[in-house]
């Protein structure tokens, strides 16, 4: 709060603006989505979804569900589609299961489809995609129209006519190997996996017990398949079994679902620029519900500008994004006059990007962030930290033209 507010001042301002009953969660998310449809329209959305823990109380807790829009071609990240807060309580997983998929907690993946259907309608498609959690019958019976599912599967549901869903799959002779490059994650290296494909038309039959009126009998989706083959040794074997929409009628496309899910990884990403590599909202020492939910919605929105600026350092592989994305237009010559004074005499030293464009503001940031330019890539600390630098600056800058502006008309 102090670091954010520049001085005690400012965190009074703060401090009062996070517990102003005027200012809305929801107004913040609402304008963040507005900026993410412009975005979105007439390209080729993922709209990725997953849940964080804020807070561990017991067998339930705090927690955030996100909805992020990612360009499926070039994995450029769009921005926020949809945040809300949860309160999960401890109980027991079978009182839970008779009751409407609308009361139930898991109605936020249905949810999460509706707003991004909504929010990037003007887009060439929409491609929801959710990890195992989401695995719900009615996510596939009740999407929206024009939006596509990639879910990975988390049961073994009984198919039409009676046969199981992996044993299905697993009868099916592998169409295709090929290698999937894995990023890195908490305690495990980035890593290229040898991969076999299998995938096969399904028609999941609907659930006996929790069922809503009207649904199905049976939703049709195809089922794709990957497994390591030869894992490193004490590596414990990838397998993806993937639940889609899409038709998949060659090895080639099951390839190009299995790189879609792949892109799963950037909402971990936005989440650990929430927290531990970035934000570190988990230790905010607010204990109010509703001022804690304004500072996070906030640094939500921030984080995934803060996950744009990474996407951006290296300028491709796709069209440069404009600045615009994560700046306003009144940024852009405080973005040149920073680089004149970052840039050094060798060519390395220089910003090899078109001004303008958000590469160009990425090399600023990381710059001022303490990015040397010769070791390494800047990383979303790294980001963050020239990001807030750039915002104090600009603070600076407003606060010499009100002054300057002051003088002149007193004088």
């Amino acid at each position: 709060m102090r670091r954010l507010g520049g001085n005690r001042a400012g965190e009074v301002r703060l401090t009062r603006f996070l517990r102003n009953p005027a200012v809305s969660c929801e107004e913040m998310l609402a304008e963040a989505a507005e900026r993410t449809a412009e975005r979105c329209r007439g390209r080729p959305v993922l709209a990725i979804q997953d849940t964080t823990v804020l807070r561990s109380q017991g067998g339930g807790g705090e927690y955030l569900h996100a909805v992020l829009a990612v360009d499926a071609e070039d994995g450029a990240i769009l921005g926020l589609i949809d945040g809300r807060f949860l309160m999960r309580e401890g109980g027991r997983r079978g009182a839970r299961r008779s009751v409407p998929i609308e009361e139930k907690e898991s109605f936020r993946w249905l949810e999460g489809a509706d707003q991004a259907a909504s929010v990037c309608a003007g887009a060439a498609g929409v491609t929801v995609i959710a990890d195992r959690e989401s695995d719900i019958f009615e996510a596939f019976a009740l999407r929206p129209e024009r939006v596509d599912l990639l879910v990975r599967a988390a049961h073994d549901r009984s198919l039409e006519g009676g046969q199981a869903l992996f044993a299905a799959i697993d009868a099916v002779p592998v169409a295709g190997r090929a290698e999937l490059d894995l990023p890195a994650k908490p305690g495990q290296p980035q890593r290229t996996a040898q991969m076999a494909v299998r995938f096969t038309a399904v028609s999941l039959a609907r659930p006996k017990t929790g069922r809503r009126a009207g649904l199905p009998p049976s939703v049709a989706v195809t089922l794709v398949d990957l497994r390591e083959v030869d894992p490193p040794v004490g590596v414990t074997p990838l397998h993806w079994r993937l639940l889609t929409t899409h038709a998949v009628t060659s090895a080639a496309e099951a390839w190009a679902v299995a790189e879609l899910y792949r892109r799963r990884w950037a909402i971990e990403q936005l989440f650990r620029t929430l927290k531990t590599k970035g934000f570190d909202i988990e230790d905010v020492p607010i204990e109010a519900p509703a001022p804690r939910n304004r500072l996070i919605t906030a640094v939500l929105i921030a984080a995934v500008c803060i996950q744009q600026l990474v996407h951006a350092r290296d300028g491709g592989p796709g069209p440069l994004r404009p600045a615009s994305d994560a700046f306003a237009p009144e940024d852009l010559p405080l973005l040149e006059a920073c680089c004149v004074q970052l840039e050094g005499k060798t060519q390395r030293q220089k910003n090899p990007h078109p001004k303008g464009s958000l590469a160009y503001a990425a090399w600023v940031c990381a710059r001022l962030g303490g990015w040397t330019g010769y070791y390494g890539k800047p990383g979303p600390i790294v980001m963050l930290e020239g990001w807030l630098e750039f915002q104090a600056l600009k603070r600076g800058a407003s606060l010499l033209s009100q002054y300057q502006q002051a003088y002149q008309h007193d004088v």
